[in-house]
């Protein structure tokens, strides 16, 4: 194995089965400006359980033996879903640079506003599946424009 055995990724659509397209960002380094600009590489990773949904930050570990000529790692695990932001260090949920747990702690001692979003009302990620997330749905290629309905068209 070498030293790239395990790689942290966005997961994004992906039209092959048992598969999952992961986005590997680097930072280059250019010597010319001394600056560090950004590097995608796409490689694609074995899930036959389909755990990873697009936007999934996901831990992917490099296999032995190639399956096949593009799947040279399998997921691992889903690091972070889409969606409520976590803090690796401390494991708090946050909302824009701040924690919950302050938020809820200033709404106990300030009054909580009557416009303000209560998160632990908020349902899972996963209720708009079939109306508005289709994340879940098997994706396709589109091959031409017949003004169609191709809702999971990439």
């Amino acid at each position: 194995m070498s030293t790239r055995s395990l790689l942290l990724g966005v997961c994004m659509p992906c039209v092959k089965q048992n598969t999952s397209k992961i986005r590997i960002r680097r930072m280059e380094l250019d010597t010319n400006l001394n600056m560090y600009f950004k590097k995608d590489e796409f490689l694609f990773a074995h899930d036959p359980e389909k755990v990873c949904k697009t936007g999934d930050v996901v831990l992917i570990r490099e296999l032995a033996q190639r399956l096949t000529r593009l799947i040279t790692h399998k997921v691992e695990k889903v690091v972070y879903p889409l969606g409520d932001i976590t803090d690796p260090i401390t494991g708090k949920k946050v909302v824009v640079g701040k924690y919950r747990t302050d938020i809820e702690e200033a709404n106990r001692l300030f009054g909580k506003s009557s416009k303000g979003f209560d998160y632990n009302k908020s349902p899972p990620r996963g209720r708009l599946e079939n109306t508005k997330d289709f994340t879940h749905g098997e994706t396709y290629i589109k091959y031409h424009e017949d003004n169609t309905e191709q809702p999971f068209g990439v």
